[in-house]
């Protein structure tokens, strides 16, 4: 994300609102704490940090996930960044159970810029929306398509997390271009097989019985 916010880690800044303290640590995680005497006062986690909200090229909030278990699922908090003269957490209310909704002031979002998402990238990534935006201007591809080139952006910049799915997707494509060619693949098998014939050989110079099915 922006360079500037980072001046944000490794700090923590707390609200406390009827019974119930509120911490936010940017870059970390969001916690709750009863103020009560009671034996069994509520203290958790509410979200750890996980990636960006980024809505029209520019960074709208926070989302801190996979907090502590609430019913079937997780409970999660997104904290929005509004610009302040300090940097204090102003407001926390729980729209959805278990969904959490901060807000954070802080001077480091007031300059119109600060929050856009574009000057963050990779040369290699600007290029990639810059195209994607001509596309889309010469009418190549549909919304629906731009939005998807520029979500992969994201995630390929790290700001928002792929789904598991994609991972495993990534991972077989780079299996899968492992060989360009044929030509590469035949090569790559042959060098193989000769390696295995040493193996063998190997192996049956020190009387050692080779098992293994051509599969193998």
């Amino acid at each position: 994300g922006p360079a500037h916010l980072f001046r944000l880690a490794g700090k923590c800044f707390s609200f406390v609102e009827s019974t119930y303290k509120y911490e936010f640590c940017p870059f970390h995680n969001v916690t709750q704490h009863e103020q009560t005497f009671r034996w069994n006062a509520y203290s958790g986690i509410l979200g750890i940090w996980h990636e960006w909200e980024i809505d029209n090229n520019t960074f709208v909030g926070m989302w801190m996930r996979e907090g502590d278990s609430c019913e079937t699922k997780s409970r999660q908090t997104k904290v929005h960044l509004v610009c302040g003269k300090s940097n204090k957490l102003a407001y926390v209310s729980e729209p959805s159970t278990c969904v959490y909704s901060l807000t954070f002031e802080t001077p480091l979002v007031c300059h119109p810029h600060s929050l856009l998402v574009y000057p963050t990238l990779t040369e290699a990534l600007q290029r990639k929306w810059d195209e994607a935006e001509q596309l889309l201007y010469d009418e190549l591809i549909t919304d629906q398509g731009y939005k998807k080139i520029l979500k992969e952006i994201f995630e390929e910049a790290g700001l928002l997390k792929a789904t598991e799915e994609k991972e495993v997707e990534k991972q077989h494509k780079k299996i899968s271009l492992e060989f360009e060619t044929v030509e590469k693949c035949s090569k790559e098998y042959k060098q193989l097989s000769k390696e295995i014939k040493k193996l063998k050989d190997l192996l049956s110079q020190h009387g050692i019985a080779y098992k293994g099915n051509s599969g193998e």
